[in-house]
């Protein structure tokens, strides 16, 4: 259900910047507002609190946001507050940006390895993802995870590529572990 909220509002937001023409001016103030929540965790408390009133809540994004931020994210914002829909606002501004990424043809993956690349490995890599995708950029994230031994593992949305070495010792274990049967 949960999913579901997010989808239709960040679908909403989206198709209305689209509509206006102002998709890179959105992702900014919503990647903005996402820097903004997630250093001020205690106006998310504010925010969901249940005994708080919406008046007071809608007084306190004007008078945080107000001049800030364009409008029509003042009033989208306003309209989450006031469906009562504040507890998802994370989940709604990620999907309003992964559709603006998707929309501009930038991937974003997750590139996880056993030990730090350097900037040579990790350029080639972006280039041989831009070159196996139909992605027109590359937003990469780096992670280390000595658990996999070696090799690696990288994930574009929902789609994982491993070659670790873990993994690859796993599965010798489980086809090891079948022949005993």
């Amino acid at each position: 259900m949960a999913k579901l909220i997010s989808k239709t509002y960040g679908e909403a937001l989206f198709e209305l910047a689209v509509e206006e023409g102002k998709e890179d001016e959105f992702l900014e103030e919503v990647t903005g507002i996402q820097d903004i929540l997630e250093e001020n965790t205690d106006f998310g408390k504010l925010m969901n609190h249940p005994k708080i009133l919406k008046e007071e809540k809608l007084e306190v994004l004007k008078n945080v946001f107000e001049g800030r931020i364009s409008g029509e994210l003042l009033g989208f914002l306003h309209l989450i507050v006031v469906k009562d829909r504040y507890d998802q606002i994370d989940e709604i501004l990620d999907f309003f940006i992964n559709e603006v990424k998707r929309l501009k043809g930038i991937g974003v993956a997750l590139v996880t390895t056993a030990v730090e690349l350097k900037d040579s490995q990790k350029k080639s890599i972006e280039a041989k993802l831009l070159e196996t995708t139909s992605f027109k950029a590359m937003e990469m994230h780096y992670d280390v995870d000595q658990a996999l031994i070696g090799g690696m593992k990288i994930r574009i949305g929902d789609r994982v590529v491993d070659s670790s070495i873990q993994t690859k010792l796993d599965k010798l274990q489980r086809e090891l572990l079948a022949l005993h049967l």
